[in-house]
Formats: C-alpha cells, structure tokens, sequence
C-alpha cells in the first residue's frame, strides 16, 4: 500500500473536561477525496484545525508527505503544500476577483506586493490568477469587485484562492455552508472536476453532496471514529446508521 499524504495517529485535544478529539485516526490517500462527517458538536472542527495547526493536539501525531509536521505552525504546513480554504483566504472586498486570486498566486510565487499597481501589470501573476478563474468559472466576474459577490460566487472564489496557492492537499470545512441549492450543486461540480487532480479532506453536513464526492468517508461521534471507509460501506453500517445517518434516512 502507498504511504498515506496524510496520516493523524491518536490525536487527543480536551478542553477542561471535554474530550474534543479522543484517539482520533486517520489517513487520506493521495489523490483522494476523503470525507469526514458527524453530528454537531463531533468534535470535525477542532480535528481540522489539529490538521491545519491552527490547534495543537495534547497527544498525537500528524504527517504529511511523510513528514511530521505536528508541531508546525500554519503557515510552515502551507509550505508543505497543505491549505485550509475558507479559513486561510480571506477575500479583500475592495479589490476585484482578479486581484484576489492575483494576491493568492503573488503568496505561492514569493513576489513582492509593496506596489499593487505594477503588480497589476504582472503577467507572471495576472495569467495564472486567469486560469484559475477559468477553472472556477468566474472568468466573466474578473474585473468585479469581490465585496459585491453573490455568496455562493465568494465561496468559489475562495476555492480558486486556494488552487492558486497549487496546494498538494485541500482542507475545506464545510463548502456548501449557507448555500443555496443553485449554488451546492455548482459547488459539487467544481469539486468533482478537481478529483483525481486535487487531494481533499472535505468537512460538508450535505449527506448527497458527501456520497456524490467521497472516494472515502470517515464518521466522527463524540470526538471519536467510529467508521471508515468506501460511500457504499458507510451506507450499510449499522453503527453509522444509528449514531449519525439514521437521523436524515
């Protein structure tokens, strides 16, 4: 078997008395979208966050690309090629779609930003952050500024953001969050587009947009796994049934 691009091992986190993450494992397979869903209050945010080092685990270990990157601070992980969209990229309302994924490509290269109008004339910058709008589908809101978005179109800039930063490994929590139907099903295109080419870890509560992505499913019940494995797998297993699934059967 391939070396997992990820690998959590026992991963605790308390908070006083509560146990958030309680032995937690887990690996995503290069390549892969892995889903990890539960009730609320499950404990997926603050297992993310132990991913993104955004929270250090009391115990525990957590590796990427066979490195041990446990004790490293965000931004260090991002070098590494981790990135966790919706948190990382921040979207700079006054500015246009196009400069924003401008900005998110200017971070992966490493060029200066200290004078924003000759970076505008960039085209090391401005023809990557054009295919990536491309990619997403918002070429045609280029030159809009981003604070007038649509919410659903905030929610794919932020994805593109993150793509431009050509990350090894997508940490998304919860892409659909208040989006409508027009907007989740847009979104489950754009990420089915990308599997196969991109590795995801995909916190999402939307049961149909999970079965429709996931190549595997990990379920998390009071900061504990209690399943993992292939969509259909999951379907079948009682335990998941009961504790989580059964509620929206």
């Amino acid at each position: 078997m391939p070396e997992p691009l990820l690998s959590a091992r026992g991963l605790v986190k308390r908070y006083g008395g509560l146990v958030a993450t309680n032995d937690v494992s887990l690996d995503v397979a290069n390549g892969e979208v892995h889903a990890l869903i539960g009730p609320n209050g499950a404990g997926k945010t603050t297992l993310v966050a132990q991913l993104a080092g955004e929270v250090t685990p009391d115990s525990g270990t957590v590796h990427f690309a066979g490195v041990d990157i446990t004790r490293a601070l965000p931004h260090r992980r991002a070098m590494h090629g981790l990135a966790r969209s919706f948190q990382i990229t921040t979207i700079c309302p006054e500015f246009t779609v196009l400069d924003n994924i401008a900005l998110a490509t200017q971070a992966h290269a490493g060029h200066s930003f200290r004078f924003w109008r000759s970076a505008r004339r960039d085209r090391l910058l401005r023809e990557p952050a054009r295919h990536w709008l491309e990619v997403v589908g918002l070429s045609d809101r280029a030159d809009v500024q981003a604070g007038t978005l649509a919410h659903g179109e905030k929610r794919t800039l932020e994805l593109a953001m993150a793509l431009a930063t050509r990350p090894r490994m997508l940490l998304l929590d919860e892409p659909m969050a208040g989006a409508g139907p027009d907007d989740s099903a847009r979104m489950v295109q754009l990420l089915a587009s990308l599997k196969g080419q991109q590795t995801i870890l995909l916190v999402e509560h939307d049961m149909d947009a999970v079965f429709a992505l996931a190549d595997t499913i990990t379920v998390l019940v009071r900061g504990r796994v209690i399943a993992s494995g292939s969509p259909g797998v999951i379907r079948q297993d009682s335990v998941v049934l009961e504790a989580y699934l059964g509620e929206d059967a």
